[in-house]
């Protein structure tokens, strides 16, 4: 035993004599199963008192006392193989520095005897254990065991190992607490003062573990934390490997994921060279191709002093990043490059065409002059809009914008610019730069050269802006999504699509006779881009109220916001509607009588979606189908419950889409279970969980099970990726993590359902009785409908008997 482990136990036995209290915080009871007229299973129960942890019967050396049975050995019997015990939990623990399995709440121990002779009615043992919670343990004890084999329950069926017994409901796994991701970590050295964390993480096979950055509705991101320690400064964000990127089965989005084994890298440097280690913390999430398991968090210790010479910098690492990400720039440019197009088509920069390449050219000594004169000014376009881009960028930084472009008041205040730059686009009020700004660049243009062209080029953006800025802010916050140098990239694409039909018809003069008159159609394409503004202006509204679930802008409201404002637009376009700045409208042309009827097909598409209709083409932009006052659709109230149930208690809602009464919290269910007198089914899911989902609509639609769900029990769902924080100071004290506090009440669910349970994969359902114990085997995913409506009627009649 080392001088640490001496010191613990001299501490304890002295805490023994300081304190009078006798605590007793595991009381023992036994059973017996009858396997068969000779075999049997002795089986010690042990139930642990809240807060306090019995360890198992392999604990590593110089750790806790173990568990231990003795059983009075005679010749009337023999042991079968050693003791079994229940999975338990494994964790690191900080009073013995190692990772130790141990018991919380409840624990079964089982042995299997052979009886050789039939007259032997007693069996006597003793067990040793010792116990600990998160400030004490206690000294050894001592229990005696009887099993009486003359009551003895005939158990049939019967593995013949000493096991968990299965009624048959569920999977193989759905008593394990699974452990996909394997972390370590290593530290690289780049010279004295400056290091790379290196937290490395193994992937079992057929698992992904998830990248830093992922698009709202998808998986829980992995994210790291590092504790501000003094003398240690954090240089940068945590750089991550290339990865892959697919579309997702689970979540049905594409998203970049890990498989088999990934580095993370956080570069730092010492201020204080005494420092030897850093401590860290990373959450994430591992999900198959069927199941995703609740959010995870482990400890990182990073040790200084045994360290291996950097390979190369972080930097290098983010370079890789960013090629990988180059597909996503693509796309950027490319929307940018037609949002310029349309650009063009408006009245601020339409007219500027012909009557800009004509000055270049009559103003010039030659024609070959003219041409470059125009590129010139062209390219002076592309500079100006990527100088906007490159200092939006460098103002909030890459990684800032990214955080911007998920953020709750960054959706609500780009819903009120987008709404505000809607009106500007149908007339009410022009957004537009102070005059002085446009005048003091015309007098710079009257320089000449190419120091006037390029003034020539920014009064052309100075003036033209109540046309073009609501179509930069939009693609800037686009871009601001993907992060790193994409505002940029937007306004090259941008700026490119402006600059070049000055370049082309600067060099084929010819063409400027096929373009179109200038008139009223530009104020059409104006006043069209306005509805476009305003209709995409609620689903950034819409994202912020579902990060807050306030359940304000609904799924049907959302489309009827939709139809009222597509409608509308095909009114107009048919020349029923006419605003403010419109010229008088004879006749429609064909062109606009096309898009006419295309933005009514539109919106009688929509229609539906009101009536429960999945609406595929638009099903990235309104809330998802279960965010809604009514599931079914209006007027539907499917299933019936909403006409039972008229007076819904506190702590209760009615769960879509089948309008069953459920409960979010545990106490608050289980003391309205207690009130009606009905058996309770927990129900351990997670907003990510997609099994959860196809039981809820696959198997829950069942008329017999979903009859049970709503008369028979008492529904509580237990999300365990729910990021609902605790108030300040109240968030308790984590059991499988000694030391910490719990973060959010979906990893108190996910803690219980792993101490209690012995499991942590979802979907998991629990028949219980008030005092909390189960009526039958709890059941994982089971798709099939008979074997779960057995399920639930099996533990229903245990509960009545």
């Amino acid at each position: 035993m080392n001088i640490k482990k001496l010191l613990f136990f001299c501490l304890l036995a002295f805490s023994f004599n300081l304190f009078s209290q006798v605590f007793d915080p595991v009381k023992w009871e036994t059973k017996t199963e009858k396997i068969s007229d000779t075999e049997y299973n002795l089986i010690a129960i042990a139930t642990i008192d809240s807060g306090w942890h019995l360890y198992s019967q392999n604990v590593p050396e110089n750790g806790p006392i173990p568990t231990g049975f003795s059983f009075t050995r005679t010749k009337n019997f023999e042991l079968v193989g050693d003791t079994s015990e229940d999975e338990g939990v494994t964790v690191d623990d900080p009073v013995f520095e190692m990772r130790i399995k141990f018991f919380g709440d409840k624990a079964v121990f089982k042995q299997r005897i052979k009886v050789l002779n039939n007259e032997l009615s007693l069996v006597e043992g003793e067990v040793e254990f010792m116990v600990c919670d998160d400030e004490k343990c206690l000294p050894p004890t001592y229990v005696d065991l009887k099993f009486n084999l003359n009551e003895a329950e005939a158990v049939e069926g019967a593995k013949s190992e000493s096991a968990p017994l299965s009624l048959g409901f569920g999977g193989e796994e759905q008593n394990k607490i699974l452990e996909p991701v394997k972390w370590s970590t290593s530290v690289e050295k780049i010279n004295a003062t400056e290091f790379v964390l290196v937290s490395t993480a193994t992937v079992d096979k057929g698992w992904k573990l998830y990248s830093q950055n992922v698009a709202d509705g998808g998986p829980i991101p992995t994210s790291f934390e590092y504790p501000s320690k003094e003398g240690v400064e954090f240089i940068g964000t945590t750089i991550e490997e290339d990865g892959k990127e697919s579309m997702d089965k689970v979540f049905e989005m594409k998203i970049k994921y890990f498989k088999e084994k990934t580095e993370f890298r956080q570069k730092v440097k010492l201020t204080n060279k005494d420092i030897t280690s850093i401590t860290g913390e990373v959450g994430f999430m591992a999900c198959d191709d069927e199941r995703c398991l609740a959010p995870t968090y482990v400890d990182l210790e990073y040790d200084l002093t045994n360290t291996v010479a950097a390979t190369s910098d972080v930097k290098d690492t983010a370079d890789s990043e960013e090629d990988e990400s180059s597909e996503g720039l693509w796309s950027i440019f490319i929307i940018a490059f037609f949002s310029g197009f349309v650009a063009l088509l408006t009245p601020c920069v339409f007219p500027m065409i012909p009557m800009t390449v004509s000055f270049f050219i009559k103003q010039s000594q030659s024609k070959a002059k003219g041409i470059r004169n125009a590129i010139i000014y062209g390219l002076s376009i592309i500079i100006i809009y990527v100088l906007l881009g490159t200092i939006i960028t460098a103002i909030f930084g890459a990684d800032a914008l990214n955080a911007l472009a998920t953020n709750v008041w960054f959706n609500l205040i780009f819903f009120l610019l987008l709404v505000v730059f809607a009106i500007s686009f149908l007339g009410a009020f022009e957004i537009v730069l102070p005059n002085s700004w446009a005048n003091k660049a015309d007098r710079q243009a009257d320089r000449g050269g190419l120091v006037g062209i390029f003034f020539m080029a920014l009064a052309l953006a100075i003036v033209s802006f109540s046309c073009t800025g609501p179509i930069v802010g939009t693609i800037l916050v686009e871009a601001a999504s993907k992060g790193g140098i994409a505002p940029v990239i937007g306004m090259l694409g941008f700026s490119t699509a402006i600059a070049l039909p000055f370049a082309l018809f600067a060099a084929f003069p010819g063409w400027l006779n096929t373009l179109p008159k200038s008139g009223g159609w530009l104020n059409t394409v104006k006043v069209v881009l306005g509805f476009l503004e305003l209709a995409l202006a609620f689903k950034f509204l819409s994202q912020a109220d579902l990060v807050l679930q306030y359940h304000f802008l609904e799924r049907e409201v959302f489309i009827a916001i939709w139809i009222a404002v597509f409608g509308t637009l095909s009114l107009y376009l048919f020349g029923k509607i006419q605003l403010p700045h419109d010229s008088p409208l004879k006749h429609i042309s064909v062109g606009r009588l096309l898009f006419g009827l295309l933005t009514l097909t539109f919106t009688i598409y929509m229609i539906p979606g009101l009536w429960g209709a999945p609406l595929k083409i638009i099903s990235a932009f309104p809330p998802p189908l279960d965010y809604s006052e009514s599931p079914y659709g209006v007027g539907n109230s499917k299933g019936g419950a909403v006409a039972s149930i008229t007076d819904i208690p506190e702590g209760a809602h009615l769960l879509a889409p089948h309008d069953i009464l459920a409960f979010n919290d545990y106490e608050t269910g289980l003391a309205y279970a207690k009130k009606v007198g009905k058996p309770v089914m927990l129900d351990f899911t997670g907003w990510a969980c997609v099994n959860c989902r196809k039981m809820e609509q696959n198997v829950w639609v069942d008329p017999n099970v979903l009859a049970r769900l709503k008369n028979d029990i008492v529904l509580i769902s237990l999300y365990v990726d729910e990021q609902i924080d605790f108030p300040e100071g109240e968030a308790p004290d984590s059991k499988l993590r000694p030391g910490k506090k719990l973060k959010n009440k979906g990893q108190m669910w996910s803690e219980f359902q792993t101490i209690k349970y012995k499991t942590n994969t979802q979907p998991y359902y629990v028949l219980m009785d008030h005092n909390e114990d189960t009526l039958i085997e709890p059941v994982a995913y089971t798709p099939d409908i008979e074997e779960y409506d057995a399920w639930l009627k099996e533990g229903i009649k245990s509960f009545k008997k």
